[in-house]
């Protein structure tokens, strides 16, 4: 008797605080606490506010339950395409002999991976990096060879440099003084990473790269486990900013071992973007020179942020719509 006395005591208490849970998640999902939102799903992140327009792109495959993969590429492709956004794709900044090149890479679910560096002429990099990660043995391929493939597959050449931006080059090579100025040329990246209806991460990273950079310079953007990583058994990152920073400390892949070892999508981007910091200061150089931020995503849905300094943005599309959220930061 006793012990059925306890049973029902021991069931009714859980029921309580299962009611209790279920009300208070739902209270933190209305007032907007990410860290509480479970199942999440379908959504996509994406850096910067051009995240917006891309995100809608994506959006409008992952609705109808759609392939991750194939709302990243969606996605990434807006800013790509458009000739006034002026760190991705066509009418991204030159660099310093005045040749728009660009970088991306493409990963799925099943860790398939696609990337092309150094590539000019080509509007839409993310797409020749999925067809590297589709139609050949290969992932990864650069430059001449980059392009060669591209066009033998019914890519067009095109110039990609546009007035605006030939103007401001023109302008730059008066003083040719190297500069980056942080949050505007370090500005370069639109990473994106997507969680589907049916639980499958994918994501996408594509650039043309810091403004007047040596020609043949290659940053994070393009290189798996710098720029962007996915597992799909644990979540996703991507990174925007200053690549050879992020290189150094292979960045989204520290970003989601970090989560596979129990840390929350925020709290992986904090410890990322310390590991950051730390060595910054041990290299004796100056903090307020570099951004770099990381976005992550894991496989309930749940997302985080955290950047060097303040300025970097990113924008999140799920059921509840699409909106723009500043990033918290180290350097106050």
């Amino acid at each position: 008797m006793e012990n059925t006395r306890r049973k029902f005591l021991k069931s009714a208490a859980i029921g309580t605080v299962g009611l209790s849970l279920t009300s208070w998640t739902s209270k933190a999902v209305q007032m907007g606490d990410v860290s509480t939102r479970e199942g999440t799903k379908p959504i996509v992140l994406s850096t910067w506010n051009f995240g917006l327009q891309a995100n809608e792109a994506a959006w409008s495959i992952l609705s109808k339950k759609g392939r991750a993969l194939d709302a990243v590429e969606a996605g990434v492709r807006i800013p790509e395409g458009d000739p006034n956004e002026r760190s991705v794709g066509y009418g991204g900044r030159p660099d310093r002999d005045g040749k728009v090149t660009l970088d991306a890479c493409i990963m799925d679910e099943l860790s398939n991976i696609g990337s092309v560096a150094c590539l000019e002429h080509i509007k839409h990099p993310i797409s020749v990096a999925r067809a590297v990660m589709e139609k050949t043995p290969h992932v990864m391929l650069v430059g001449q060879g980059a392009l060669d493939f591209a066009l033998s597959q019914g890519f067009k050449k095109e110039n990609l440099l546009v007035e605006a931006s030939e103007k401001e080059w023109k302008e730059w090579l008066k003083t040719s003084q190297y500069q980056p100025k942080v949050n505007i040329e370090n500005h370069d990246t639109i990473g994106m990473i997507a969680l589907d209806a049916t639980g499958n991460l994918s994501g996408a990273c594509t650039t043309s790269g810091m403004a007047y950079k040596m020609h043949g310079r290659v940053g994070d953007s393009p290189i798996i486990g710098a720029g962007l990583y996915v597992d799909n058994e644990i979540g996703a990152a991507t990174a925007t900013g200053h690549g050879e920073e992020v290189i150094r400390i292979a960045g989204c892949h520290l970003v989601v071992e970090l989560m596979r070892q129990g840390k929350s999508p925020q709290q992986a981007c904090e410890e990322a973007v310390m590991r950051i910091v730390k060595l910054t200061q041990i290299r004796k150089k100056n903090l307020k020179d570099i951004q770099v931020g990381f976005i992550a995503l894991d496989k309930q849905g749940n997302y985080g942020s955290y950047c060097v300094q303040g300025g970097f943005n990113y924008a999140v599309h799920d059921a509840m719509g699409n909106r723009l959220i500043d990033a918290n930061y180290y350097l106050k």
